[in-house]
This record gives C-alpha cells, structure tokens and sequence, in this order.
C-alpha cells in the first residue's frame, strides 16, 4: 500500500472544487474526486490518472448522512486510508429576504451545512483511527458579513465558520485539525448563476452586479481558482499543522472594504 497522502475533495466534478483536486494531485496526494454527478467525478478522476496521479471518483450526495459515509469507506478500501478532507460541495441562493421560502431554505441548508457535518463526521471517524488528519471546509466571505440577496447562503456560510471552530475543539486531541477557507468573487459557474439572479431579481443588466461586485476587490481582479486551491494547498501542507479554528479569508481584499 502506498504511504503517499490521500485527499478527499467534495463537489469537485468542476470550479473549484476540480482546482483543489488539481493541485493537492500536483502536490502528491491520492485524489479521491466526489460530486454529486459521477461522470463529472470520473472525468476529473479520469484526467488526474492521465497526469500521472492516483486517483478515483466516489460520487455520492453530501445531503445524504448514510451516502457520505458510503462515500468514505469507499475512498478508505481503494486508497487505504485517508489523511485530508476538504468539504468543498456547496450552492448558492439569490433572492430578498422576505422572499425566501421554506423549501429553498432546506435545500441549501442540506447541501451547505448538513453536508459539512456528515463529511467532517464521517471523515473524523476514520482519522481517528488513523490518529489524525486534516478536515478543510469551504466558507466564504459570507461567512463575515451579511449580503443582500444573500441571506440563506450567508446564514449557511455562518454556519460552517461555527462548525469549523466547535470541530476544532472537539477533534483537536485525537489530531484532527479543521480549518475553513473563505474565497470572495470567484471566476465560476456559481457566480454566473448568482449574477444572473441578481439581476433578474432587481430589474438590472447582466453584468452589474459582478462589476460592483469587482470594484470592491483591492487587487483589482476577479480570484479564479486556482487562487483558492493554492491556499487549499497550504492547510493541507504540513506548514499548516499548528493552525487549527481558523477561517481565513482569501478574498482579494474585499472583507477590507
């Protein structure tokens, strides 16, 4: 059995999510490719074995407790073990606040939050057999602060920075380290579809919200991302291993304005 890492990576059948898988492969790990979608895990897979990695798709839905755990048990009898997860699945909602409903609410909150706990769960049992690992979930700059349009998706992302902390403190003496990685306006199928909400919702062009949305970034450039996997790259690193509760902004700088 080979000693190299094993990463499981969530929603990463495209955006960022496929970058991550990319670059934790460029830095050896075995990639266990997850989405919700098993030929866009496959063709990640298939891609990072073309390149040389080792790697296998384990679809599975992360709103699904009994899945999850599926999922990782699979990843644990191909692979062997595993040493880094990083809950990336997640989506989006765009609408007023007072628009919300009930079932848009649930859909999200299964997919953004549920789906972090099932992962970190299920993950956490096989680290501590283990005896450690690394858990990394996907928060966002809506972690921090409120934004209009954006309520279920913030309260989401609220939620996992809440999650990422508790973790933390409860895995941190069986080894496990959990950390959150909170991207801003990214160059992804996501954001597209948020834009094209926003302006549905308020009556705008296309376009306009993404480009006040891009006046706000202090390095005067939409993050793409590979920006986001690098900083992945990093808490997966052995430098990250006194790191632990922490959910870092890696933003461009919009959090400062």
């Amino acid at each position: 059995m080979s000693d190299q890492p094993v990463a499981l990576i969530t929603g990463a059948g495209m955006g960022i999510g496929r970058a991550i898988a990319r670059r934790l492969a460029s830095d050896g790990f075995r990639i266990a490719v997850n989405d919700i979608d098993p030929a866009a895990a496959e063709a990640v897979a298939d891609e990072l074995t073309a390149q040389g990695a080792a790697a296998a798709g384990v679809p599975a839905n992360v709103c699904n407790r009994d899945e999850v755990f599926a999922m990782v048990e699979a990843v644990v009898q191909t692979f062997g073990r595993l040493d880094v997860l990083v809950s990336n699945a997640g989506i989006a909602q765009v609408d007023p606040i007072l628009a919300i409903t009930e079932e848009d609410f649930d859909r999200l909150f299964a997919v953004n939050v549920k789906g972090v706990l099932w992962c970190a769960q299920a993950a956490a049992q096989q680290m501590i057999a283990q005896g450690g690992g690394k858990i990394i979930n996907a928060g966002s700059v809506a972690s921090y602060t409120g934004q209009a349009l954006l309520g279920t998706y913030c309260a989401s992302k609220f939620s996992v920075r809440g999650l990422t902390q508790v973790m933390a403190r409860e895995l941190a003496d069986h080894g496990i380290t959990v950390n959150a990685y909170c991207p801003g306006i990214v160059d992804t199928g996501m954001w597209d579809t948020i834009d094209a909400r926003a302006s549905e919702v308020m009556g705008t062009e296309r376009g306009e919200m993404t480009a006040a949305a891009q006046a706000m970034i202090t390095l005067k450039r939409v993050e793409q991302p590979e920006d986001v996997a690098r900083f992945v790259s990093f808490l997966a690193s052995p430098d990250a291993n006194y790191i632990t509760g922490q959910c870092m902004m890696v933003d461009g700088g919009i959090i400062m304005n």
